[in-house]
């Protein structure tokens, strides 16, 4: 495997300074960098396609150095202690970083179980929600997620590391045409007997308990400050709402907070805790 040294700000450097910071650069190489033992291991667990590895070699542990000659990848980059420790967003330097391919947005393209639980987070305004919608996501069986409108970028290093892996596991597919979704939806309908569509919101709607689950469902969740947009909304079957305390100062949950409760909502009736 080639390996190039890198001991100074060149253009090596500057270019995995920009995957790091730089949303449009991103998208431009169609690659993102990736850092932590729990991130790279799924990574390569679930086939995600390594194009470079990052460090320094004069301080790798046994976990790194198998790693690196394990996985195949086009060209590797040794740095110096320094640089590594400005690309890495820790604070004990990472050992070891990747540069990662982003993976195709293909709504098709993601195997459907015979009982789909799908999740869709529309805007997504906050890194650290979008991360923790997908650990949710992964730990509570949904199929996928679909991310759609202009929000914080899926691919931005805060939101691989709130997600703590679940990243790598979860497909996660981001849809910026609404009429290709919506067409998508149809095709759901069609193939899913029973299929619904299922909007949260924070007004008093019909609590999410007494709600039948159990069946193919799309849970729509809405953004953190503006909720579900009018398309969206108009193409739900129904509203639900988790009920609060009537002595509560607040007035809805944290959105990634929502999705978990009603999450494991869907997986206690699917396992026959009934509604």
């Amino acid at each position: 495997m080639k390996v190039v040294r890198v001991s100074g700000r060149d253009n090596a450097f500057q270019r995995f300074e920009v995957l790091k910071r730089n949303r449009n650069k991103r998208y431009k190489y169609n690659e993102f960098l990736v850092e932590g033992v729990r991130s790279l291991n799924e990574a390569v667990k679930n086939g995600w396609r390594i194009k470079s590895f990052l460090y320094n070699g004069d301080t790798l542990s046994g976990w790194a150095t198998e790693m690196i000659e394990r996985v195949d990848t086009e060209v590797n980059y040794w740095l110096t202690a320094e640089l590594m420790g400005e690309l890495s967003g820790k604070e004990d330097t990472s050992e070891l970083m990747a540069v990662i391919e982003m993976r195709e947005d293909r709504l098709d393209a993601v195997c459907l179980s015979d009982n789909p639980l799908i999740v869709l987070f529309d805007r997504p305004s906050n890194k650290g929600n979008l991360g923790t919608m997908i650990r949710s996501c992964d730990a509570l069986g949904a199929d996928m997620l679909i991310v759609t409108g202009h929000g914080v970028d899926l691919y931005d290093p805060d939101v691989v590391v709130a997600a703590m892996g679940s990243f790598f596991n979860m497909p996660v597919v981001r849809a910026a045409d609404n009429d290709v979704l919506f067409r998508y939806i149809q095709t759901l309908r069609e193939r899913y007997p029973g299929f619904a569509v299922l909007g949260t919101t924070a007004h008093q709607e019909r609590a999410v308990y007494g709600m039948d689950l159990t069946g193919p469902l799309l849970l729509m969740m809405g953004n953190e400050t503006l909720g579900l947009n009018r398309a969206f909304k108009e193409a739900c079957d129904q509203l639900c709402t988790i009920p609060m305390s009537q002595k509560s100062y607040a007035s809805s949950f944290n959105v990634s907070c929502a999705a978990s409760i009603l999450l494991y909502e869907v997986t206690r009736q699917r396992a026959g805790g009934g509604c």
